[in-house]
């Protein structure tokens, strides 16, 4: 096949997809880092008007291409028109959100351009001396992203389009904490780099710190003034724009609503039963996990935490590799970190470059703790890790060249992934994987904690109805407060983490449903494809090449697997 400097005129769906990334490197090197891209670690991206007007028009040139190579001899096949579908869909969203200006307004405690200058310094290579060489170049190049993303947030007040003010404080706060009040978190990043580099990197620190502290102090200044009283919540016309892009598909957004509700008193039941395991007597599901939190299985020590969990996805591969899956050597190799202080409270995943020079890698915020109980902990891991987000976005760089670049790096649609993840939990504990009645409890309730966000982050944006047959509230409207009492009363986490989450779900609309409704796309692929192949149905076969689809939106996604 010809490579990506074929005559454009001459150039195949996949072609178009892989040049879009190779022009798209060199805009976001922030993407280049998280592909691998070694050039990409002495910059950063321009999160400015004009930056991100380039982006647009690059998609706006490559949506032009891809209509050129679909004429084309050779795009009806399977492999250019799936990678096709996607490019034109992904394109299409991202373009409706840029020219609705949410860019202009994006301000989160978990996914702004300010998090991801931070969170790409995590994933920069820092192995010799000239990887800090380049860290150094790179945090000097702080301040001129931080500007642009600050130009960005000016234009969006400029055209009355503010962000949510709880965004804003919470942002607010998150700068405080990687300042600090002795060494700032660039400052302690630079602790582990070559003694010959130690002035440059010391003043290259200092420099990106001070760019936090003017944004800081511009953002509580001038900014949250402007925003306050302005919503916290989006309304129906940017939840759908923003949930297309987040799910890949024009949702029935009300359908969805009521398919959380449904798996709320499923769950419910089922909890109820668990929890009697647990604790006899029990009068709630969360009075059982309280006690789990107090009494039961339970890691000491953020280290020692780490190593387990690291332990705990060595032996799923080993038990998962041969029988359910087939994994390639390099998909094998997962690493469990510690996240960096002032995350947001969620763990996270980050996955290995396309050459595998950087492994998966899944990240535990500790937000203080040094005790970790063991029933959240299991499941979350099979999500975050193994087989969750590594065995699927591992096995996309895998196999990344028989599919394209686009389709299993920067095409990635959000809730395939974490639909694939809340799907991973599930045949866990389908394989009997959760071996005590906590572990069972604890994974019932991240099930239930997936279909709450379905309910409240559709509600509280939407104003909807809450049902008559609600336990909480029934027939008041879902405001941000209660969204926060609900989920509060219907989840085992803590206080601080119940309220990262609703900010998060604020600053992020459309995001939080697509686990659930994700995992049931995936639910209903296999048990199609179980059903067209009876008793010859190979599950193992089913998952690899499942896995070796590359991205899909959920409208794709399903016609797919459910055709393997």
């Amino acid at each position: 096949m010809p490579n990506s400097t074929t005559p454009v005129g001459s150039q195949l769906p996949r072609q178009v997809a892989d040049a879009h990334v190779d022009a798209l490197v060199d805009l976001d090197p922030i993407t280049g880092t998280y592909l691998g891209v070694a050039e990409s670690s002495g910059r950063l991206t321009d999160f400015s008007p004009a930056g991100q007007e380039a982006v647009a028009q690059l998609a706006r040139t490559t949506l032009k291409r891809l209509t050129a190579a679909e004429a084309g001899p050779g795009a009806d096949s399977a492999a250019e028109r799936r990678c096709a579908r996607l490019l034109r869909e992904r394109l299409t969203a991202e373009l409706a959100v840029h020219e609705a200006g949410e860019g202009l307004r994006t301000v989160s405690n978990l996914g702004s351009p300010l998090h991801q200058v931070r969170d790409v310094f995590t994933i920069t290579p820092a192995d010799t001396d000239e990887d800090w060489a380049a860290i150094a170049r790179r945090l000097r190049a702080v301040p001129a992203a931080l500007e642009g993303y600050r130009a960005s947030l000016d234009a969006g007040l400029q055209r009355r389009l503010p962000a949510g003010p709880r965004q804003v404080a919470t942002v607010i706060g998150q700068l405080a904490e990687w300042i600090g009040t002795d060494r700032s978190w660039f400052a302690q990043f630079t602790d582990p780099g070559p003694e010959r580099l130690r002035a440059e990197l010391t003043a290259a620190a200092s420099v990106a710190t001070g760019a936090l502290v003017e944004l800081r102090d511009w953002l509580r200044d001038t900014y949250a003034p402007a925003v306050e009283g302005a919503p916290d919540v989006v309304g129906r016309e940017r939840y759908g724009r923003l949930a297309r892009y987040y799910n890949g598909t024009d949702l029935d957004l009300d359908e969805a609503y009521a398919y959380g509700w449904a798996e709320f008193h499923r769950l419910l039941a089922e909890m109820r039963t668990e929890a009697r395991k647990v604790l006899p007597g029990a009068r709630t599901p969360w009075e059982a996990l309280a006690w789990c939190d107090q009494h039961g299985e339970a890691i000491e020590g953020a280290e020692e935490t780490r190593q387990w969990l690291q332990s705990l996805m060595d032996e799923a591969i080993d038990a998962l590799d041969g029988t359910h899956f087939e994994l390639a050597e390099r998909v094998r190799r997962v690493e469990s970190r510690i996240a960096p202080p002032g995350s947001a409270a969620a763990p996270y995943y980050t996955e290995p470059s396309l050459d595998f020079s950087r492994p998966g890698r899944t990240w535990l915020p500790t937000m203080g703790e040094t005790r970790f109980p063991a029933y959240d902990l299991v499941t979350t891991w099979y999500h975050e890790g193994v087989p969750g987000h590594h065995l699927q976005l591992a096995q996309w760089a895998h196999v990344a060249d028989s599919l394209s670049r686009y389709q299993t790096t920067v095409g990635i649609v959000s809730a395939n992934a974490e639909g694939w993840a809340l799907y991973a939990e599930r045949l866990m504990d389908e394989l009997g994987f959760l071996t005590t009645a906590e572990r069972r409890l604890g994974y019932l309730d991240a099930q239930m904690h997936r279909a709450i966000r379905v309910i409240i982050d559709l509600g509280m944006h939407l104003g909807l109805e809450i049902p008559a047959d609600s336990p909480f509230h029934p027939g008041e409207r879902w405001t941000p407060g209660l969204a926060q009492e609900f989920l509060a009363g219907h989840s085992s986490r803590p206080a601080d983490y119940v309220e990262s989450e609703i900010i998060r779900y604020q600053g992020m609309a459309g995001q939080a449903i697509g686990y659930k409704l994700g995992e049931r796309v995936w639910l209903e692929g296999r048990e199609a494809a179980r059903a067209r192949h009876g008793a010859e149905f190979d599950l193992k076969a089913w998952h690899m090449a499942a896995l070796s689809q590359g991205s899909l939106g959920l409208d794709d996604l399903l016609s797919e697997i459910s055709a393997l």
